[in-house]
């Protein structure tokens, strides 16, 4: 009898579902750790009771499994340890394997790929599209890339080519070749009985594209205005010819604006003379934002990729090592600066306790000027023509609060030690650190967009490592100058 597969259903309890899973692998594991009874009578019938016990729970697990989505596979897999992963992976990797993988992350997708043969890659692969398969292709053999290459038709080839062939980044890597396309000069009852022979429309179609025999660009039909209107009114009457277009060459970062300004479903993709390529539907568009914000948050935090939390000690150790080892050299470079005032130091020592303040108030004045610059980056307002206003700006604030904050501290110095001239320079080193971290947190950034790098991959390092140092400097070189000298 063939079993009947449960159609998934959403529910959005992910760690209840998970929760589930685990249970069903720990009775799993508990069974089969049994030790086998072979010296006792009915040893044999025991085995068979152990044995029926652990398929009965690989069933349960099955039939859990069976009534969530890939996505939400992806969520479990990635959650679970080592071998409790590849226990389920090996049990949806056959239905499901495609759809799994393209939603899982690049650390783990790489491991259970690792484990795959190629057969087993190549069905995986034939479940995708092909903008699907070229999202997974950098993570595939090039053999079974050549085989999948070869199984798919004329048309599939040629999309799956031209998808290949953009940056990773591009508009033209989210396209998504599926989508509805009609003429302009027919009736909505035609296109009616058009849609009639699909079995299901692409996922995320909230309109129609129109061409002509050229494939030419020339508007779209919204599905509303298919629905509300007379069968016998021509698609030229409805369509709107004012649409946004995307250019496949176009950074996705330009879609990700897009798409959140003007609230989208989705967005035709035409290339220089106006030629229909594809859509990018909202779906695409989310993940990639996804993606890009995981990788900013990675970078701030010091990590070169997304990072297996299962993955081996080894390899977690060395994907830290880089940010440990510039952090190290901006400790070593901060410790000369002081070193080279040891002699104020020994001298007034008092300027020991108070050195760390002035360090910590520039650098968290100057996270926060390296934030804003950053979001108005990633959002496109910052322009040649306001860049100077905006460094302005944050140097009237940053002035305003050092007059204000170094203020207090001067005052909160002469409490403790009963002398003005180390409160006066105490406010004035925090006031010009203050400065210096406005500075530096702006042009960090623009500078890093200028020359095409991320701006988040090493602003946060070499912040920290100026504003320490450049604080040491500014204040025991002023204390050098008026309490010293």
């Amino acid at each position: 009898m063939n079993k009947v597969t449960k159609a998934p259903h959403f529910t959005g309890n992910l760690p209840e579902h998970l929760q589930q899973v685990r249970r069903l692998l720990e009775k799993h594991a508990m069974a089969t750790a049994v030790p086998p009874q072979q010296e006792i009578p009915g040893a044999e019938r025991q085995e068979l009771v152990d044995i029926l016990l652990q398929k009965r729970h690989l069933n349960e697990l099955q039939d859990k499994l069976d009534e969530l989505y890939p996505s939400d596979i992806a969520f479990i897999l990635e959650a679970l340890a080592i071998g409790q992963r590849l226990l389920v992976w090996d049990m949806v990797k056959t239905d499901r394997g495609g759809k799994t993988l393209i939603k899982i992350s690049d650390a783990v997708r790489g491991s259970l790929i690792a484990g795959m043969s190629q057969e087993e890659l190549r069905l995986a692969a034939g479940q995708l599209d092909t903008d699907e398969i070229a999202a997974l292709a950098p993570d595939l053999p090039q053999s079974v890339m050549r085989d999948v290459f070869k199984s798919l038709p004329i048309e599939g080839r040629e999309q799956l080519r031209a998808a290949m062939a953009y940056p990773r980044d591009s508009i033209g890597a989210l396209m998504d070749f599926k989508m509805v396309v009609i003429r302009a000069d027919v009736k909505l009852a035609t296109v009616s009985r058009y849609l009639h022979r699909f079995d299901d429309l692409p996922d995320h179609t909230d309109q129609l594209f129109v061409v002509d025999r050229d494939d030419q660009f020339k508007g779209v039909l919204p599905l509303s205005k298919l629905l509300v209107n007379r069968p016998e009114t021509e698609v030229a009457a409805l369509m709107l010819t004012d649409t946004l277009t995307l250019r496949p060459d176009d950074k996705a970062h330009h879609a990700a604006r897009i798409f959140e300004h003007y609230g989208l479903v989705s967005a035709p993709v035409v290339d220089d003379e106006g030629k229909l390529l594809g859509r990018v539907p909202a779906n695409t568009v989310l993940d990639f934002i996804r993606v890009e914000a995981e990788h900013d948050v990675l970078h701030l935090s010091g990590l070169q990729e997304y990072e297996d939390i299962f993955a081996s000690v080894w390899k977690s150790a060395k994907n830290r090592w880089l940010w440990l080892a510039l952090n190290l050299c901006a400790a070593f470079f901060a410790a000369r600066v002081i070193g080279s005032f040891s002699d104020t130091i020994e001298q007034f020592v008092a300027l020991a306790a108070l050195m760390p303040i002035v360090a910590a108030i520039a650098g968290n004045s100057g996270n926060q000027t390296l934030i804003i610059a950053m979001r108005a980056l990633a959002r496109g307002q910052v322009t040649p023509g306001n860049t100077r206003r905006l460094l302005a700006k944050e140097f009237s604030i940053s002035l305003l609060n050092g007059l204000v904050w170094g203020g207090i501290a001067g005052g909160f110095a002469y409490v403790l030690y009963k002398n003005w001239p180390l409160a006066l320079v105490i406010t004035g080193a925090i006031l010009l650190n203050l400065l210096l971290g406005a500075l530096v947190g702006m042009l960090i950034p623009l500078t890093m967009r200028k020359f095409g790098h991320a701006p988040v991959i090493v602003s946060g390092v070499l912040l920290a490592a100026i504003t320490n140092s450049g604080g040491f400097f500014i204040f025991l070189g002023l204390a050098s100058i008026f309490l010293i000298h």
